[in-house]
C-alpha cells in the first residue's frame, strides 16, 4: 500500500493506492459521508492483485483539505473527475465502487460522464431519499456536537452488531469531525445529499453500464427497500443482499463483500 497526496484544483488529496498503474483496469473507492478511505479496510488491497486500486479522501474529509465550498453532489462530481485525471484513471477503464454518499456521486458519474467508467458498484447507496430518516438525523447531530457518546451511539446503530464498532472507529471520527472546517463540510455534504435524488429518469440512463448493488440487510440509515429502487429501474443491475450487515456491510462482512465484487468484476 501507498499513502500518497495528489493536487487536485489547488488543493491537497489523499488517496491510497494499490498494484500497478499499469494495469488494465482500474478500481475507485468512493466512502460515505463523514468517512475516508480507510474505511475500506484491506478490500482495495485484496483486489489489487487483480487491479490497480485506489481509495480517495473525498475533497472536505478524511486527510484531503477541507476548503470552505458549498459540498454539492455536482461538485464531489467534479472533483472526482479532476481526481481521476490528475492520477490517470480517465481512460474509460475504471470501476467505480460507491458507498452511500460516494454511491449517489458514482451514479451522477455514470449518468453525466459515461465514458468515464467502464462498471459501477453502488453500495448501501444514497440519492433517493426525500428528506433524512431519523438516524441521519441523528448522525448529523453527533458530528455537529461531536460528542465521543453520541457518535458511538449512532455508530453501533449503523452496524447489525454494536460489538463491532470498535473504540478506534470512534475516536477517530471524532478527531477529524473537529478539526478546522470540518463540521462545515459535514452538514454542506448532508443537507445536500440528504435532500437531492437522482430521478428515475435519470437513472435509467445508465442501462448500459453492468451495474451491481449490494445492500446491507439490516441497515437502518438508508432502508433495504432503497435498493429495490435502483435494481428496478437500472436495466442492466444486478443485487445482493448481505446478510447480518448494516449500512457499510464491506466493513462488518469484508470476505464476503470482496468475493461479490472480485466476480462481479470478472463476469
Amino acid at each position: 500500500m501507498v499513502d500518497l497526496k495528489v493536487r487536485v484544483n489547488g488543493f491537497n488529496v489523499r488517496y491510497k493506492e494499490h498494484g500497478k498503474k499499469e494495469a488494465f483496469k482500474h478500481l475507485l473507492f468512493l466512502h460515505g459521508i463523514g468517512s475516508s478511505s480507510d474505511r475500506w479496510i484491506d478490500i482495495p488491497e485484496a483486489l489489487s492483485r487483480y487491479y490497480h486500486t485506489v481509495a480517495v479522501d473525498l475533497i472536505g474529509f478524511g486527510g484531503s483539505d477541507v476548503p470552505k465550498l458549498n459540498y454539492t453532489i455536482n461538485k464531489f462530481r467534479e472533483f472526482v473527475l479532476d481526481f481521476m485525471h490528475a492520477i490517470g484513471m480517465d481512460d474509460g477503464m475504471t470501476t467505480i465502487i460507491g458507498h452511500s454518499l460516494g454511491g449517489y456521486i458514482a451514479a451522477e458519474i455514470a449518468i453525466e460522464n459515461r465514458k468515464m467508467i467502464e462498471r459501477l458498484v453502488l453500495i448501501d447507496t444514497s440519492g433517493m431519499l426525500d428528506k433524512p430518516t431519523p438516524l441521519l438525523e441523528q448522525y448529523l447531530d453527533a458530528a455537529l456536537s461531536a460528542s465521543p457518546e453520541k457518535v458511538k451511539k449512532v455508530f453501533e446503530q449503523l452496524a447489525a452488531q454494536s460489538w463491532r464498532v470498535f473504540p478506534v472507529l470512534v475516536d477517530v471520527f471524532t478527531k477529524r469531525i473537529n478539526m478546522p472546517g470540518a463540521k462545515d463540510a459535514f452538514e454542506s455534504a448532508y443537507q445536500n445529499s440528504t435532500r437531492t435524488q437522482i430521478g428515475l429518469d435519470r437513472l435509467r440512463k445508465i442501462d448500459d453500464v453492468p451495474t451491481l448493488i449490494i445492500w446491507g440487510k439490516n441497515d437502518t440509515l438508508i432502508p433495504l427497500e432503497h435498493s429495490n429502487l435502483f435494481k428496478e429501474t437500472i436495466k442492466n443491475a444486478s443485487l445482493e443482499i448481505v446478510e447480518d450487515a448494516g449500512h457499510a456491510p464491506f466493513a462488518e462482512k469484508p470476505a464476503i463483500v470482496c468475493e461479490i465484487l472480485r466476480e462481479f468484476l470478472i463476469s
